[in-house]
């Protein structure tokens, strides 16, 4: 049974990654564009120099190290797609191995209800929470300097999310028999939204956007970075809930 949901889970992985790369192509490149067009407009932006000849040779030089083995062009189609359906494949995978593992440990939930429930603390707990503290920012822009103390408090974060999460579950669990589902759901929920606050006020902000980056871009780009993974998990939830569904009541129609 779980073999047969393992592979259900990466096939609707793959179906959620390609209808997310559509949603990232539609919404999401457009601002990576801008994104790429205002760090190509300060680095060719005039500055002063010891001589005409050093200049050159820096310009020549960082042109050099900025050529990119991939074309934009490709990454926004090929590899675009690639990069999403076999993320989406991975977390499909993983979708279906802790549906296996919930399915009838959270209440009398039917399999529909039990993915969508998944799903949703799943984008919850995975990117709506890490994104308050540390949101999305367009690729292209920021402090080379901070980018990667930023990334690894922002995953620091995700992992604390992950597990302060399948915690408060598991105390939702053993609370419930004394004091019933929904005051034990309170109280977890409760607790994870403590740990995460306290943990937010505890972590360093990190703002390296530069100052005269469009505002409306970054918007739109955190909103559509938002929307790509609503849509993975979305498509996680429903579509799974329903093959789940079908395959746990096939035996019983026998």
């Amino acid at each position: 049974m779980v073999r047969s949901l393992l592979i259900r889970g990466m096939l609707i992985g793959i179906l959620a990654g390609l209808l997310a790369s559509g949603f990232a192509w539609v919404f999401g490149e457009p601002q990576v564009d801008a994104a790429i067009a205002f760090e190509e407009s300060h680095a060719s932006a005039p500055a002063p120099a010891a001589s005409t000849a050093a200049g050159a040779a820096q310009t020549t030089t960082a042109h050099d190290h900025e050529e990119e083995p991939v074309s934009r062009p490709v990454q926004s189609s090929y590899g675009l797609v690639t990069g999403m359906v076999v993320y989406g494949a991975a977390l499909g995978g993983i979708f279906a191995l802790i549906f296996a593992f919930a399915q009838g440990r959270i209440g009398s939930l039917s399999p529909r209800a039990t993915a969508g429930l998944i799903a949703v603390i799943g984008f919850a707990a995975i990117m709506v929470v890490p994104q308050i503290k540390y949101p999305a920012n367009p690729p292209a822009v920021g402090n080379p300097d901070t980018i990667g103390l930023r990334t690894a408090f922002y995953f620091g974060l995700i992992l604390l999310s992950i597990v302060t999460m399948a915690a408060a579950l598991g105390t939702a669990n053993r609370l419930a028999a004394s004091f019933g589902r929904w005051n034990a759901n309170l109280v977890a929920a409760a607790a994870y939204l403590v740990v995460m606050v306290v943990a937010m006020q505890i972590l360093p902000s990190v703002n390296d956007i530069p100052a005269d980056f469009s505002a409306t871009v970054l918007w739109k780009f955190r909103i559509a970075s938002l929307g790509i993974h609503a849509v993975l998990w979305a498509t996680l939830g429903i579509a799974f809930g329903i093959a789940a569904q079908k395959l746990l009541q096939a035996p019983a129609r026998r």
